[in-house]
């Protein structure tokens, strides 16, 4: 896949300068306790670091495929797991253990894998990772991983990186998690298992490709994950996250299957990446232990899922986030934020910008009551604004949702040059909402329960979306 040498000119040159009125200033007006506070908000929402395009380190050690892609009941057999795992324990910082294909074979097996700080786990080109299909290789308690309950959080993810600052995975390979393969012994897969949680309103124990954890400087680069039987990848609780140039493919019919959800952080890039998924394709996180803030999510490509999301914990707080240069084609919905009464907090200080979404059911969905609120008390209330929309063109049919939680927890929105191909054929739904229209020209006019709606102007051309949409690369 061939990448750009940074994020783009514009990106790097914004780190530097102060930013173009079309980035400077976010102006909303938030009702709390009954009282009106005007919030005049000027951020540099975004990654604060310069990311630049990673660099592929030396290898201290490289290890040959043994297996072919097509395994047999035999190979099943045969895992990489202890060979890789001390391939990587043994291998000094700043370089990388190589995964890599032979004449005859192409393909590693592996359970549970722990990465090492500074070390890179490099899968190269024409060669695949495949995840075990035995439960127990996951266990975290016996017999905990590979069935539906209450509590969940059973497994071990294929892939950890607990507190391991500077580790990497990179390379043109493919790791494949086999979400839709039987386990072993089993006539069940990992995505049954997930139907199975559904239907009876439990927990499906299902690992995770990737599972970092205040992993500080950790970079994603040119590799392709597929079929997790869980999310793809979660990073929680660092400094310095970058994913460049990753491609996830995994069916759109396979549930709980995020790409890539950041949370509990700061400085997160999420950049040259085509995702493909049955759920968020990015999923913004911000529970409880700790703020998420200063995040860029530019030059992306979204096809099937649930779409570019925050949430639906927000109860620590979420700010500082540019989503930028961004096709979303035939997803479930577009742009969304979600929580609820049960895990909401603020979320402030979002901006997206160059926006193409296409045959979208929901291209737009701030959704304050997402899912149903559980619990005694609900005293965890949810409140976006400060959040802009600009330059962004919706084609197809669909519903826009802009709902705030009540008339004291209100969503504040401005929208500056959005447009619909076909405004007759998008509803557009909203409550308890501050609305700002304009600059740049809004072809619908939102209306609902206890909405005020501002008109700035409403000039200049429809945003552009000419070759936005491109075919989902295939491996």
């Amino acid at each position: 896949m061939k990448t750009q040498n940074s994020i783009h000119r514009r990106d790097a040159e914004t780190q530097r300068k102060p930013r173009s009125k079309s980035f400077s200033v976010f102006s909303a007006s938030l009702r709390l306790c009954g009282g009106l506070i005007l919030a005049v908000l000027s951020s540099y929402a975004q990654d604060t670091r310069t990311v630049t395009e990673p660099v592929i380190p030396p290898s201290c050690e490289s290890l040959t495929a043994q297996l072919p892609v097509e395994l047999s009941a035999a190979d099943e057999a045969r895992p990489d797991t202890a060979r890789i795992q001390a391939a990587l324990d043994h291998c000094p910082a700043g370089q990388a253990v190589e995964l890599k294909a032979d004449a005859a074979s192409a393909a590693f097996l592996s359970g549970p894998l722990q990465l090492r700080a500074g070390v890179t786990l490099l899968i190269g080109a024409k060669t695949i990772l495949y995840g075990s299909r035995n439960p127990r290789d996951y266990d975290v308690t016996p017999g905990s991983c590979g069935i539906v309950n209450k509590t969940g959080h059973g497994c071990k993810p294929l892939i950890a990186g607990d507190r391991v600052s500077g580790a990497a995975v990179m390379g043109d390979g493919v790791i494949d998690g086999r979400g839709g393969d039987s386990l072993t012994g089993q006539k069940v897969s990992w995505w049954d298992l997930a139907q199975e949680a559904k239907v009876k309103n439990e927990n499906q124990n299902c690992p995770r490709i990737l599972v970092l954890s205040h992993a500080d400087n950790f970079t994603l680069y040119r590799i392709t994950l597929k079929n997790s039987p869980n999310f793809h990848v979660s990073y929680s609780g660092g400094n310095g996250f970058t994913a460049w140039g990753v491609v996830i493919d995994t069916p759109k019919t396979a549930r709980n299957t995020d790409g890539i959800d950041p949370g509990n952080s700061t400085n997160v890039t999420i950049t040259h990446c085509f995702i493909h998924t049955g759920d968020d394709q990015v999923a913004i996180k911000a529970g409880a232990p700790g703020p998420t803030t200063h995040m860029t999510v530019s030059h992306n490509h979204f096809y099937t899922g649930h779409g570019m999301s925050i949430g639906s914990e927000t109860d620590g707080g979420a700010s500082s986030i540019l989503v930028t240069d961004l096709s979303i084609d035939g997803a479930d919905n577009g742009i969304r934020i979600k929580s609820n009464s049960t895990r909401g907090g603020l979320v402030h200080d979002v901006a997206y910008e160059d926006v193409c979404i296409r045959d979208t059911k929901n291209p737009v969905y701030m959704d304050s009551n997402y899912s149903a609120a559980t619990g005694p008390t609900h005293d965890k209330l949810p409140v976006f604004t400060a959040i802009t929309l600009r330059n962004i063109r919706v084609e197809g049919s669909g519903k826009i949702t802009l709902d705030g939680f009540d008339q004291k927890h209100r969503l504040g929105i401005t929208f500056d040059n959005v447009t619909l191909n076909q405004p007759g054929d998008i509803k557009v739904s909203a409550h308890f909402a501050d609305l700002t229209l304009g600059p740049g020209q809004v072809n619908f006019l939102p209306a609902g329960e206890d909405v005020s709606v501002s008109k700035i102007s409403g000039k200049g051309a429809p945003h552009a979306c000419t070759g936005k949409f491109v075919p989902m690369p295939s491996k």
